[in-house]
């Protein structure tokens, strides 16, 4: 179905997968450390992969859908998938993370600074 089509009724499945894969994400990234995403490869694809589900779902939500949650970031959420979708082989995941549009805090509204869930 088209993303523009109003009032999509996958729309809320799509937004229970993007609440779904970020609890999974938190977590993962509890009792986690900056330096873990460069020493734990399965945390950091882990990591990864649940930013880019949430991504994928929030560029399938139709504006209808997106109108009715007007507080969630929706441009960077999908700008974010598409870092990190189009990262070339060898790059590393954090340079990836810090250099979307607001980072990581940026594509997830409220969530606060960049560190949070991974202290450093």
């Amino acid at each position: 179905m088209p993303r523009n089509c109003p009032g999509a009724p996958e729309d809320r499945i799509r937004i229970q997968h993007m609440m779904d894969a970020a609890r999974q994400a938190i977590g993962f990234a509890q009792g986690k450390s900056r330096k873990s995403l460069d020493s734990e490869p399965m945390l950091a694809r882990a990591l990864m992969h649940a930013i880019l589900e949430i991504g994928e779902a929030a560029s399938r939500t139709s504006d209808a859908g997106r109108s009715r949650a007007p507080e969630v970031p929706w441009a960077q959420i999908v700008g974010m998938r598409n870092v990190l979708i189009h990262v070339y082989m060898g790059r590393r995941l954090r340079p990836a993370l810090e250099d979307g549009d607001g980072g990581v805090a940026g594509a997830s509204g409220d969530a606060g600074t960049r560190d949070e869930g991974l202290a450093s």
